[in-house]
């Protein structure tokens, strides 16, 4: 727990230099960066000494920070964006995931780990949904590196195109917040997006992605029943009913906090303790990722991670479009 407790502080420390914060790299992104270099290297040699406390990490502690994650939203942020902003959320989260799903599996060949993984990515929250589906769908660690970094390339490559797009767009600020917060993968990515055209624009973006982190839940337990139902849609006797109880507390969380029953530096401290505990689980995955086992995956996640990345550039610029005319 020490060793991934001191590569989740240098992953922190990191994020918070000037380079990465213009560059949108998060505190997770370098943990699990740095943590892939050490279990490539020096970890083999200590992991006899070291593995349960890294696996533990990698389980329970994910999972605690997917709880307090809830903490980051409250049900005012959906009403903040109305109906407009739902209703594009709920359709980029459900199409993104189901092309991913498709495509990946039907026209790339793909696993189906992997499709699924790199898709929830896309759709929802980046590395933390992830992570946060990783239990879910029950992956091995490289296949989640993997969606990891494929989520991370292309929102980092949105973070910089969408502010360079934005005075051809034909979008207002706000109408500019909305479309990035519902396209663009990473939270951090959607604050830097907003902020490089207007506060007005950052406000509306990070609005919309706080929506779009809400439907974790409703997601992850309606991937664990599909999952649970198998292929050919009889009820898998083989199968255990799991019902993702940290995708339970998460909304119970964000209800809570929708009170304002906490004060604020209670909340900014749980918030960094959120974070630290997310880093801990990435430094933990990294570790435990061979790099072998990403190589072998070859180019084809990166063009399903691609070709989502598209469809949210091109078909939520549309999507966003229509929906503000129909129903702002």
């Amino acid at each position: 727990m020490i060793l991934v407790l001191a590569i989740a502080l240098a992953g922190i420390g990191l994020s918070n230099i000037p380079w990465a914060k213009t560059t949108g790299l998060s505190a997770l992104t370098l943990a699990i960066v740095l943590g892939i270099a050490l279990g490539n290297t020096a970890f083999p040699a200590i992991a006899p000494r070291t593995g349960t406390g890294v696996d533990y990490a990698k389980d329970m502690l994910l999972r605690a920070g997917i709880v307090l994650y809830g903490l980051r939203v409250t049900f005012q942020d959906v009403m903040g964006v109305g109906l407009a902003g739902v209703v594009i959320d709920v359709i980029v989260v459900a199409g993104v995931f189901c092309a991913a799903t498709w495509i990946g599996t039907r026209v790339l060949k793909l696993d189906r780990d992997t499709s699924m993984l790199i898709g929830a990515g896309s759709a929802i929250c980046g590395a933390a949904a992830v992570l946060a589906a990783e239990p879910v769908i029950r992956a091995p660690a490289h296949k989640v590196s993997v969606a990891i970094a494929t989520v991370v390339v292309f929102g980092t490559l949105g973070m910089f195109l969408y502010p360079w797009m934005y005075p051809s767009l034909g979008l207002d600020a706000h109408a500019y917040g909305v479309y990035a917060g519902s396209t663009i993968h990473e939270v951090a990515q959607v604050v830097v997006a907003g902020r490089a055209v207007s506060a007005q624009a950052a406000a509306a973006a990070v609005i919309e992605k706080m929506l779009r982190v809400m439907l974790l839940a409703p997601f992850l337990l309606m991937l664990g029943a599909w999952l649970r139902r198998g292929s050919n849609g009889a009820q898998s006797e083989a199968a255990p009913l799991t019902i993702p109880w940290f995708a339970i507390l998460f909304v119970v969380v964000a209800g809570f906090n929708s009170l304002h029953l906490l004060p604020k530096p209670v909340v900014d401290a749980t918030l960094m303790l959120d974070t630290l505990l997310l880093a801990m689980a990435m430094a933990a995955l990294g570790l435990r990722t061979h790099w072998g086992s990403i190589k072998q995956a070859g180019a084809k996640p990166l063009l399903l991670a691609w070709i989502l990345w598209v469809l949210l550039l091109g078909g939520g610029y549309l999507l966003n479009r229509a929906a503000l005319a129909l129903l702002a």
